[in-house]
């Protein structure tokens, strides 16, 4: 893969790198609660910044939103609506320059 480069001069320089972070469940401390996810707030490919609420997680009667980790782009979302879910796993994945 080449690097960016220059139109008018032709130098070559180096693409900015990469971050890439996932988005993973919390403990919310609710024990034995299933819990579940509600409602993706955000799609695929769509740019976020760090802070913005990316999907719903329901716990019974409790509503918990989860937030991007950093500012850049929702790559792959890996589990879908109404699909149960634990804490420690992985969400989706997202990638923003550092």
């Amino acid at each position: 893969m080449s690097q960016p480069h220059d139109v008018q001069t032709g130098e070559q320089h180096p693409a900015p790198p990469v971050r890439r972070a996932r988005l993973v469940v919390p403990d919310l401390g609710l024990g034995s609660a299933s819990l579940a996810i509600s409602l993706w707030l955000v799609g695929e490919g769509e740019r976020v910044a760090a802070g913005d609420r990316v999907v719903e997680i329901v716990a019974g009667a409790a509503t918990i939103d989860l937030e991007a980790p950093l500012d850049g782009r929702l790559i792959a979302i890996l589990r879908d609506e109404d699909d149960p879910v634990a804490p420690g796993e992985v969400l989706a994945e997202f990638e923003g320059a550092s």
